[in-house]
């Protein structure tokens, strides 16, 4: 990559010191109303319109002066992209506009030529010090910032902390917000100057190319495919790294074709909305086991849009990222030549018993024909068909009979369409109470599903005030309120990778590391809760009524599973969640209290305050209290 270039070296340092001089830097009143006005009524409308979902703006308004003062004057005033990459200097006279004068046509005309979806610069401290396009990721923090979750961010980390100099770090596709909610796969590489690194360069991986390589440029049929074979790639998600052929090519067929394949109503529209089916749409054929397994070869199956295929597959690994590739060719196409030898074999043999069955034909049609039009409609139905009616006929025999099967097929189409309603509500419910590999598990019969987890992090929280305002209200107001303040919760957890187990009057239990495993699961939980806290004030405050949020953490073994059999629920027990549920019900104020367990995996910006020991089985354990973070 060209961080090893002396013009990318001089920009990192220069970039770096003159964002280090505006850490001091105050914003006017009109400046802050600039800054917004633009993630209110710009950033966050564009963002909410891309995913489909509420966005609360809040976590995503830099707080550092730095990143503040540089999207007052490169972002904000900005119509779009395209505006802001065509800025060389804002013209506040400051040092970073200077610098950004000097080093942008550089990185613009690199930006342009090799088609990169942007270009980043970030410092030793893990500021982005400059980027191409100007986003509202110019100036965040990637290790404690709002995109501190991201892939860059994580392969900002690995880059500067044990790659190699010229060592590249490459990152699978992923929704990233600054792009509105885009999907993006980076490069980054560590900035090095006299043998010590100061920072690195990340770039936007060219999405448009790899989709140009993968569908020949929209020239199928040069490239080999015929007219219905594709190649696609499938990350280890198991969800797809390149476009759709169908979806390019007729997006209303793809949209029917998914459908009926069993694809995810919510990813088909997302991918029909966007144009693509990139970092949306999952895959689940053989095909694709087979090349995530590690195995090269052919086979005839269902393809990902329904119907017979011919697929060949392979893994490919790029760069540390791990794909499966895919060859389909619709299996009528691909053994068109066979068909052909056989039809014109079969079809010279049947011209003479086809002379010779006419006749009979044509008198049995004549008797038979009322009866087969109520098989064949009999079959139909048979088949799944609905709302399937035949033709009454001239004789009274048939009018009744043929009357009495209409009557019958309006039946069963009506319950029909009440079993698949019903089966869609049941779907949506277990997608509520229990995770996807459970769901999995209990689809295929498993009469008992539990599972042992080593190292959880587990948060059990109770909302103080609630009883009291409960006893006031009457039973829907008190369900409105607790839904809301849930949803929010839940809403939150996916930034951190926390995952919601279940919620009653009494308490909300989830954790981090269940079925993904996280190494800094006790940040993460620690920081999850954290913005329960401001979630519950911010309710507090908007609704009138006086709440706060007392937390329990701790982490351990637990264990979960399924638990009943009549009536299901899933749930999680264990030491790690029987001590999270005494360290906040044993205490009357609020807060957010951790064990040393918890303790120990916590950055030195947070603030603990010991707040006294607990009995367990193991002896007396200290208790620490979140104090919230130090200041900058």
């Amino acid at each position: 990559m060209h961080a090893r270039g002396q013009s990318v070296i001089d920009a990192t340092t220069a970039f770096s010191g003159a964002a280090q001089e505006l850490d001091a830097a105050e914003l006017t009143a009109d400046e802050q109303a600039l800054l917004t006005g633009y993630y209110d009524e710009v950033f966050g409308p564009a963002l909410a319109a891309a995913s489909g979902d509420v966005v609360d703006v809040a976590p995503f308004v830099p707080r550092a002066p730095a990143a503040r003062y540089l999207q007052v004057h490169y972002t904000a005033p900005s119509s779009g992209f395209a505006d802001a990459i065509a800025v060389d200097d804002a013209g506040d006279g400051s040092t970073w506009s200077s610098v950004h004068a000097q080093y942008h046509p550089y990185f613009r005309s690199m930006t342009e030529r090799l088609d990169y979806e942007d270009v980043l610069l970030i410092d030793a401290r893990g500021i982005v010090v400059y980027t191409a396009y100007k986003g509202v990721d110019l100036g965040t923090d990637l290790i404690a910032g709002p995109y501190r979750f991201s892939a860059l961010a994580e392969a900002y980390a690995s880059a500067v902390g044990g790659a190699a100099v010229g060592d590249v770090v490459v990152t699978d596709f992923e929704v990233y917000p600054p792009s509105l909610d885009l999907p993006a796969g980076w490069a980054v590489t560590p900035v090095v100057r006299d043998g010590a690194i100061i920072g690195a360069m990340a770039v936007e991986l060219p999405i448009a190319r790899l989709a140009a390589v993968m569908t020949a440029d929209g020239d199928w049929s040069r490239g080999g495919l015929g007219a219905t074979g594709e190649a696609y790639l499938v990350g280890p998600d198991g969800i797809m790294r390149s476009p759709s052929r169908l979806l390019l090519q007729d997006p209303a067929a793809f949209a029917t074709a998914a459908r009926a394949a069993g694809a995810p109503a919510d990813a088909v529209d997302l991918a029909v909305a966007r144009g693509t089916t990139l970092a949306i749409l999952p895959v689940r054929t053989d095909a694709v086991a087979e090349a995530a397994a590690g195995r090269t070869g052919t086979l005839i199956a269902t393809g990902y849009l329904g119907g017979e295929t011919l697929a060949a597959y392979g893994p490919v690994a790029v760069a540390g990222v791990d794909w499966a590739v895919i060859a389909e060719l619709d299996s009528t196409e691909a053994f068109a030549p066979v068909a052909d030898f056989t039809r014109n074999l079969v079809v010279s043999s049947a011209v003479l018993a086809l002379i010779v069955s006419v006749l009979s034909l044509l008198l049995a049609r004549i008797f038979v024909r009322p009866l087969q039009r109520l098989s064949d409609a009999a079959q139909r139905i048979a088949a799944g068909e609905t709302g399937v009616t035949v033709d009454a006929g001239s004789s009274d025999e048939m009018m009744r009979v043929s009357a009495a099967f209409n009557d019958m097929s309006r039946s069963l189409q009506v319950k029909a369409e009440l079993i698949e309603q019903q089966r869609g509500e049941s779907e949506r419910l277990l997608r509520a109470l229990m995770p996807e590999p459970v769901i999995q598990r209990y689809r295929d019969g498993d009469q008992t599903i539990a599972e042992d987890h080593l190292d959880v992090s587990v948060l059990y929280a109770d909302i103080i005030g609630f009883d009291a305002f409960s006893r006031d209200k009457g039973s829907e107001d008190t369900l409105a309120m607790l839904n809301e303040l849930v949803k929010q919760f839940d809403d939150a957890g996916g930034a951190f990778g926390v995952e919601h187990v279940r919620t009653t009057t009494k308490g909300y239990l989830a954790s981090c590391g269940l079925t993904v495993p996280r190494i800094d699961s006790a940040r993460r939980v620690v920081e999850y809760a954290l913005e329960l806290s401001r979630i519950v004030d911010r309710f507090s405050r908007q609704s009138g009524v006086p709440l706060a949020l007392r937390a329990g953490l701790d982490q351990g073994q637990a264990s979960s599973g399924l638990v009943g059999r009549a009536h299901l629920v899933y749930d999680l027990w264990g030491d790690a969640v029987n001590l999270a549920f005494r360290l906040q019900a044993e205490r009357s104020e609020s807060g957010i209290f951790v064990t040393d367990r918890i303790a120990a995996g916590l950055p030195a910006t947070l603030r603990l305050v010991e707040a006294g020991q607990i009995e367990t089985s193991a002896g007396p354990q200290r208790v620490w209290r979140v104090d919230g973070e130090h200041s900058p």
